[in-house]
């Protein structure tokens, strides 16, 4: 389903956009911001899954035993790219 919607856009903006439609990279203006939007969305989501990572890095770090700054980074390494996967996101 879409929904018709309008818009406005700075001028720069606006003859971005339509370079790319004209250049053929996309098909209409409505795709150019579509895909913006996405990448917004996509953006969004992982820095969400990184925060909730962290949430999760510190809980057990505060009640657990110590662990090494070489551990630690491993351990996020490893939350922060099952959350991506987890999202679909590229790591």
């Amino acid at each position: 389903m879409t929904v018709k919607t309008s818009i406005s856009l700075r001028d720069s903006t606006d003859a971005f956009a339509r370079g790319l439609v004209d250049t053929g990279q996309f098909p209409s203006l409505s795709a150019v911001v579509q895909h913006g939007l996405e990448l917004v969305r996509q953006k969004t989501e992982a820095e969400a899954a990184e925060v909730e990572a962290l949430q999760a890095v510190l809980t057990a770090r505060a009640q657990g035993p110590f662990v090494s700054a070489p551990e630690m980074r491993k351990g996020v390494s490893a939350m922060l790219a099952e959350k991506r996967r987890a999202h679909g996101l590229a790591d």
